[in-house]
């Protein structure tokens, strides 16, 4: 009676069986550990750790809390790197295979493998379509039996996901499918038009997805010549797409794209964004850090009258950059007295300038709590405008200027534009000679 109770005390947890996410990383050498996320629309939350062993298993149980979704598995450093996503049903295991040569492969899982299946049928069929226009090809009957194929594969893997989660992904990868011949500039033009229809920017799992990311920057960046026009409509049609009651996933999506054109140096661009979209959005969700990552990039972008800022002479001679007028050429110096590489540095900004005529070095000391040290060092250049800045990385002036290491270097004419952002010393020798 005893062996009989203890099995029906067992009973329940028999009952609930633990699905898990496991599989192999090759070469094992180059792996040490695999760490589980579930993804939402707004970021990641840690899950668990695995191990792997010599042979480069690994193996993550998922308990009856682990609900259905996006997961993402990292698996080396940086992580935004070194990362993919699953599909988790909450019914099934799943078991994967990654290999650093041939990429990943799904051994287990009919999500997973139906997706993998999917993006690798696409692929195949757009190939076909590019050697098609590659060729400058005319022929209608051989047009029609390529998209005739594309629009059967799309059919196919809609009717095999019905109640799979991955259907949500496969309908809003739905490709544009021509009516009839057209040739190569009116097919691109309508596949750039139709791009971004069918992706459901409202579902859940679709924004916690890479996939929607990787849709939006190849809309953005890989449909639209280097120009800054064009760039500014793609943006727009990417809003208009999103569509109103989304302003999460928005300010999301529009914050990446401003970074990446921040990045390329398209400064209009990202400003266009700033001032169109992204700072009313930033400021309704009070993002205080974009806020201010968004003022200081557009305040110091070339063009832009620098902000302005109260510089002291002495006592009896204060004034402000945009009232000063000894010089015409001004050199701000971002820089402080515990920074080594600024003190190996200022020497040679100093030894530059007394050979040119008519600049003027502002240096912005940013120092924690003690100036002692900014005071020695500053009587070092007597012909330097001096200001300090304390606080350091929180000085009000940094944050206005964006500043994120010392020295940083900008140039401004004599209505106080910035006319230049030397990365280095070398640069700013270069521009300046």
């Amino acid at each position: 009676m005893l062996k009989y109770f203890f099995l029906l005390a067992l009973l329940p947890s028999l009952l609930i069986a633990q699905n898990t996410v496991s599989g192999r990383f090759s070469p094992p050498e180059n792996y040490e550990f695999v760490l589980l996320y579930k993804s939402t629309p707004t970021g990641t939350a840690y899950i668990d750790k695995g191990e792997l062993t010599n042979k480069g298993h690994f193996n993550i149980a998922l308990d009856s809390a682990a609900t259905a979704g996006i997961y993402k598995i990292v698996y080396g450093s940086p992580p935004q790197a070194n990362n993919f996503d699953i599909i988790y049903n909450g019914n099934e295991s799943i078991e994967l295979h990654f290999d650093e040569q041939n990429g990943l492969n799904f051994l287990k899982s009919k999500e997973n493998k139906l997706w993998a299946s999917y993006q690798h049928s696409m692929e195949m069929v757009n190939q076909t379509i590019s050697n098609y226009y590659t060729k400058n090809s005319t022929d209608k009957a051989a047009f029609g039996a390529i998209f005739k194929t594309l629009k059967e594969t799309q059919n196919a893997f809609e009717e095999a996901s019905e109640g799979m989660l991955v259907s949500d992904l496969i309908t809003s990868s739905k490709p544009y499918i021509p009516v009839s011949y057209e040739d190569l500039p009116t097919y691109k033009n309508n596949l750039k038009h139709h791009y971004l229809e069918p992706v459901a920017f409202g579902n859940t799992l679709v924004q916690s997805s890479d996939f929607l990311m990787d849709r939006v920057m190849a809309f953005v960046f890989g449909m639209a010549d280097d120009d800054n026009s064009e760039y500014k409509k793609q943006v727009d049609i990417l809003v208009d797409n999103i569509g109103p009651g989304k302003k999460v996933i928005e300010t999301i999506l529009l914050e990446t794209v401003w970074r990446n054109f921040k990045i390329m140096g398209h400064a209009k661009v990202a400003n266009y964004i700033t001032d169109t979209y992204l700072l009313d959005l930033s400021k309704q969700f009070r993002y205080n850090e974009l806020t201010q990552d968004l003022l200081a990039y557009k305040n110091t972008s070339i063009g832009s009258r620098a902000v302005d800022f109260e510089i002291g002479f002495d006592n009896e001679n204060n004034t402000t950059l945009h009232n000063l007028d000894v010089a015409q050429t001004y050199l701000l110096v971002f820089w402080s007295s515990t920074c080594s590489h600024c003190l190996k540095e200022l020497p040679k900004v100093k030894r530059l300038v007394s050979e040119l005529d008519d600049i003027k070095v502002i240096a912005l000391g940013m120092e924690e709590e003690d100036a002692n040290n900014w005071k020695q060092e500053i009587s070092e250049y007597p012909n330097f405008i001096h200001v300090l800045a304390m606080g350091k990385w929180d000085n009000p002036i940094a944050n206005l200027y964006g500043i994120e290491a010392t020295p940083t270097y900008f140039l401004l004419n004599e209505k106080k534009e910035i006319i230049n952002k030397p990365k280095d010393f070398e640069a700013l020798k270069i521009l300046l000679e």
